[in-house]
C-alpha cells in the first residue's frame, strides 16, 4: 500500500513542499531514499517508539519511504512525525483519506510527544501558497505559525491527538487562532537603557540621532571609559517602531534558526552584538547546512562591532557586499541561498592599542608606528562604506557631576519618526528604498539638490579632503537626512558642514 504525505524544507527564509511517500511490501527492511540527512536516518528508533508506545504495531514487511524531489538534501528531525503518520497510513493502521489536505512537521520523542521545529513560520506561509486546508505541527511552534492567515493551525502535544484528529476527532487538536494586528499594537516597549543616562557627549548624541534618521552606519571612536558602548546600547531605544512587514521579515529569520520568543511576532527592533572572536561564517551566515549569521539577526535592527579592529579582518571584509546590497548571498555546491541583512551598522573602536591618542609626550601611549599598524586593520574600502565616523572624547568631571540628565530617548525617538516620515513619503514609489542610507546614485541626484553655497562647500570637502565617490554620496546622504530633521527640502550649506564633520577619518589623520 502506497501512502503520501506533504512536509516542507527550508531554503534560506522560504520553504519547499516536500512529499514524503511510504510503500508498503512483502520482504524485510526499512529503506530510507531521497538524500536524507543524519537526523532523518536515525528518525526510524524514534518513530518505532513512539508508535509502539501508542500500541500500534511494526509491520514485518518492507517499507521504503521516498522524500520528493529525490535531488534536495533534507535536514532535521522535523520530519519524524509525517514519517510516522505515512507508516501508519500505508500499513493501513489509520483511515488516510483526509491526509493529502493537511501538512505536518514535528519532532517526535520516544513516547510520541512532539518537540519543536524551526521555521515553522514560513512552512506555515508555503503551505497557504499551496492550498492546504491546514497546518499540523508542535504546541511551542503554533502561535509563530498562527501568524498567517487563511490557513488553520492545529497545536498537537503527541502523535496520539494527530492520528484521532486524522480518523475524524476535530476536537483532538485545538486550532490556534492569533491577531497578528493586536499584538501588533501593543503598547511600546519601555527601555531600561535611556540617553537620558547619558551626560555630555552633545555631539555624539546629535550623530547618533541623525545616524537613526537615516539609517546610516557609523563608527565611534574613543578611549576607555569614554562612553560608546553606552551609547551604542541605547540606539535601539530611538528607532521608530517596527512596521507590520519588517517585523514579518524579521521574524522569519529568527524563526528559521530556532530564536523566537514565546510572543510569536518580533515586535522590537533586534539589537545584536557579537563578540569580536566570532567567526566569519556566524558573522555573516554559511556552515554546511547553510544558516543565516548575526547580519542576518540583525535586519531592520542593529549590529553592534564593539572593539572593531579585533575582528577577523577576512570576517569584516566580507561584511562589505551586504553593507552595499543589504543581503548576503552564500553558494554551495548544491544551492544558492540569499538572506536579508539590511541592518545598521553600529561599530566603536579605541584610537590606537594602548586605548588613548598618540601623544608623544606620554609614555604610556602607543608609538606612531603601532598605532598606525592597529588602524590598517580596517581597510579604507569598509570605511568607506560607513557613512559616519565620529570621535567620542572622555566626559569632563563637570558634565559628570552635573544634576540635570540629559535629554530622554523619548523626545530624541519623535524626531527621528518625524524624519522618517518624510523619507517614507519621499520613496513611496520606491518599494526597495526606505530611508537615506539607501539611495543610490539616481536618487541622490533627484533628492538632494544643493544651494550653491552648499555646492561649493562640497566642492572644497572633496579636494581638501580627497574623497571617493562613495564618500561624496556618504556626505550627501547624512545632509539629507539632517535637511530632513530640519524639515528643509533644500540641503544648506550648514547641512553640508555638519555631514562632513561626520567623517572623521577624511577631515583630518588624528592617529599621526
Amino acid at each position: 500500500m502506497l501512502a503520501k504525505i506533504h512536509a516542507g524544507a527550508l531554503m534560506g527564509v522560504d520553504a519547499l513542499l516536500i512529499t514524503i511517500e511510504v510503500h508498503v511490501t512483502p520482504g524485510v527492511g526499512y529503506h530510507l531514499v531521497g538524500l536524507p540527512g543524519s537526523a532523518i536516518k536515525e528518525s526510524s528508533q524514534r518513530i518505532f517508539s513512539a508508535i509502539t508506545h501508542h500500541k500500534y504495531k511494526l509491520p514485518n514487511k518492507r517499507i521504503t519511504v521516498n522524500m520528493a524531489p529525490a535531488d534536495l538534501k533534507k535536514e532535521g528531525a522535523a520530519y519524524d512525525l509525517p514519517l510516522a503518520i505515512g507508516l501508519l497510513s500505508a500499513t493501513g493502521q489509520i483511515a488516510s483519506e483526509h491526509i493529502s489536505q493537511y501538512m505536518m512537521m514535528g519532532e517526535l520523542a520516544l513516547d510520541g510527544k512532539l518537540r519543536k521545529i524551526k521555521g515553522a513560520l514560513p512552512l506555515t506561509i508555503m503551505a497557504r501558497q499551496k492550498g492546504f486546508k491546514g497546518f499540523i505541527l508542535p504546541k511551542e511552534n503554533t502561535k509563530e505559525a498562527a501568524i498567517v492567515n487563511g490557513i488553520d493551525v492545529y497545536a498537537a502535544e503527541n502523535i496520539q491527538q494527530v492520528i484521532s484528529f486524522l480518523q475524524g476527532n476535530i476536537e483532538a487538536i485545538e486550532k490556534t487562532l492569533f491577531d497578528t494586528r493586536k499584538a501588533f499594537q501593543n503598547p511600546e516597549k519601555n527601555y531600561d537603557l535611556d540617553f537620558a543616562d547619558v551626560k555630555g557627549q552633545t555631539v555624539v548624541k546629535r550623530a547618533i540621532e541623525v545616524a537613526a534618521a537615516g539609517g546610516h552606519n557609523m563608527l565611534m571612536i574613543g578611549p576607555p571609559g569614554s562612553g560608546k558602548t553606552m551609547l551604542a546600547k541605547r540606539i535601539p531605544s530611538i528607532l521608530p517602531p517596527f512596521t507590520l512587514q519588517e517585523s514579518l521579515e524579521t521574524t522569519k529569520i529568527y524563526s528559521v534558526v530556532g530564536k523566537l520568543t514565546d510572543e510569536g511576532l518580533m515586535t522590537v527592533r533586534p539589537f545584536r552584538a557579537p563578540h569580536h572572536t566570532i567567526s566569519g561564517t556566524a558573522l555573516v551566515g554559511g556552515g554546511s547546512y547553510p544558516q543565516p549569521g548575526e547580519i542576518s539577526l540583525a535586519h531592520n535592527g542593529v549590529l553592534f562591532l564593539d572593539e572593531l579592529p579585533e575582528f577577523d579582518r577576512n570576517a569584516l571584509e566580507v561584511l562589505r557586499q551586504p553593507l552595499e546590497d543589504r543581503e548576503i548571498t552564500i553558494s554551495r555546491a548544491r544551492q544558492t541561498l540569499t538572506y536579508p541583512s539590511s541592518f545598521m551598522l553600529i561599530a566603536s573602536m579605541n584610537p590606537s592599542p594602548s586605548g588613548n591618542y598618540y601623544d608623544p609626550t606620554d609614555p604610556s601611549s602607543s608609538t606612531l608606528k603601532e598605532t598606525q599598524r592597529y588602524m590598517s586593520k580596517l581597510s579604507e574600502p569598509l570605511l568607506d562604506r560607513i557613512d559616519m565616523q565620529i570621535e567620542v572624547a572622555p566626559v569632563p568631571f563637570e558634565e559628570l557631576q552635573a544634576k540635570p540628565q540629559g535629554e530622554p530617548g523619548k523626545e530624541i525617538k519623535k524626531r527621528v519618526i518625524a524624519a522618517r516620515e518624510c523619507q517614507k513619503k519621499r520613496f513611496k514609489d520606491r518599494t526597495e528604498i526606505h530611508y537615506n542610507s539607501q539611495m543610490g546614485p539616481k536618487e541622490i541626484e533627484l533628492f538632494c539638490p544643493m544651494t550653491m553655497e552648499s555646492k561649493a562647500l562640497l566642492k572644497v570637502a572633496m579636494e581638501k579632503l580627497k574623497l571617493s565617490a562613495r564618500g561624496y554620496s556618504g556626505i550627501l546622504k547624512v545632509a539629507r537626512t539632517i535637511a530632513d530633521l530640519d524639515n528643509s527640502e533644500t540641503l544648506e550649506s550648514h547641512h553640508i558642514s555638519e555631514a562632513i564633520q561626520t567623517r572623521s577619518l577624511d577631515k583630518q589623520k588624528w592617529f599621526q
